[in-house]
């Protein structure tokens, strides 16, 4: 049986807290002015492609309970349980950052334009609202219309069950490719707004993950052996991650990619995605020695928190110590802003994050929410994000 009809798996957590830690290196390195053209500077600049395992993360970890139903291997997840786990999961932590972002750092603004578009989660729609201290959470958005639109597709999906089943994977597979073409589309937007951080762009991040979903509990015995050779999709995550870094997925910096090459960094990401997950998803073991590591597995309980803070942290790093955004000293605040976020993530994870969880739990059981869930999950289970730039 794979991980994904056995539940929590801890490598997940590790994998988790490397994309967290992806996305914080790249903020750094942009705002330190180590980006550039130089290859070092590419390869920096491209960590934000961490976003796509978050996605694709969240694709795996949501979906694999509608795989499993469809193969009368679970029950039908419960689209209440699932709402109200989500919201607790994202929302009250990442309230208290758009506080105290909005409310303490004086370069964030604070309009209610500003307060209104960033409590909602809509700021990738409303003009000039991705604020300093907070840009990243476009990602965040992205991540929680998936959310919303999840158990749409499944009802959209549910006919395809039983003898059936076998065409889901080539379902997602063609939404996708078609998800490709978004940024080709003419989409007219307001200035400072751009269709490609809408949720279809990225469709084919979280496909990745779900087609491991689909794949975990219905594949052949080939692609199982081909999915648990971890080396060689590592192999294939790599050459992923460095055409990525390359002009093919767009220019460095925020100049934006043409069509072609945002379609060209999707479909890479998508690679990305599920070359790191399926090992991980169809391993035979339950552990990894590197990613399931007690280490790891704290900093992936708290890598929501290290996403959602770190920008903030970041902000304040320059003028306490000093240093002039982009004049150097890379390094020197990469290593504190990690130092001062860890910290910061633990306690958000400590008295926020996980007192909701288990008031939700407590208020589910008391009014029987959904009855039992189909799959057990981790706990403290987070968002991919995303992360994002």
């Amino acid at each position: 049986m794979t991980s994904t009809a056995r539940g929590f798996v801890p490598a997940l957590d590790g994998l988790r807290a490397c994309a967290a830690f992806g996305v914080l290196l790249t903020h750094a390195a942009f705002q330190t002015g180590a980006t550039g053209p130089s290859v070092i500077g590419r390869v920096l600049g491209r960590f934000d492609m961490a976003v796509a395992v978050f996605f694709a993360l969240s694709g795996y970890l949501l979906w694999r309970s509608h795989a499993a139903a469809a193969r009368g291997l679970a029950a039908q997840p419960s689209t209440i349980r699932y709402l109200c786990n989500r919201a607790a999961r994202i929302l009250p932590a990442y309230w208290v950052v758009v506080v105290v972002v909005l409310a303490f750092l004086p370069e964030a603004g604070g309009g209610l334009r500003v307060w209104l578009a960033n409590l909602g989660l809509v700021q990738v729609f409303v003009p000039l609202t991705l604020t300093n201290g907070m840009t990243q959470m476009w990602s965040l958005s992205v991540e929680v219309a998936f959310y919303l639109v999840l158990p749409v597709v499944a009802f959209g999906m549910v006919w395809l069950r039983g003898p059936r089943a076998k065409f889901r994977v080539p379902v997602l597979l063609t939404v996708a490719v078609v998800a490709l073409g978004w940024g080709f589309i003419p989409i007219p937007t307001p200035d400072g707004i751009h269709s490609d951080n809408w949720l279809p762009g990225y469709l084919p991040w979280f496909a990745a993950g779900m087609v491991v979903a689909e794949l975990g509990v219905g594949a052949g015995p080939r692609i199982v052996r081909f999915a648990q050779h971890q080396r060689v999709l590592l192999v294939i995550a790599a050459v992923a991650f460095a055409l990525s870094a390359t002009n093919l997925a767009g220019p460095e910096g925020l100049t934006r990619a043409q069509p072609w090459q945002f379609a060209v960094k999707i479909g890479l990401g998508a690679v990305l995605g599920f070359a790191l997950i399926a090992p991980i998803a169809f391993s035979e073991r339950e552990g990894h020695r590197y990613l399931g590591h007690p280490v790891m597995l704290a900093l992936g309980r708290w890598s929501y928190g290290i996403f959602i803070w770190h920008l903030a942290v970041l902000s304040i790093v320059f003028p306490v110590f000093a240093v002039v955004p982009f004049r150097g000293s890379f390094i020197f605040v990469l290593v504190v802003t990690v130092v001062l976020t860890i910290p910061v993530a633990s306690a958000s994870y400590a008295l926020v994050e996980e007192p909701v969880r288990r008031a939700v739990k407590r208020w589910e059981i008391r009014r029987n929410i959904g009855g039992r869930p189909a799959i057990t999950d981790n706990p403290s289970a987070t968002t991919a994000t995303s992360a994002g730039s």
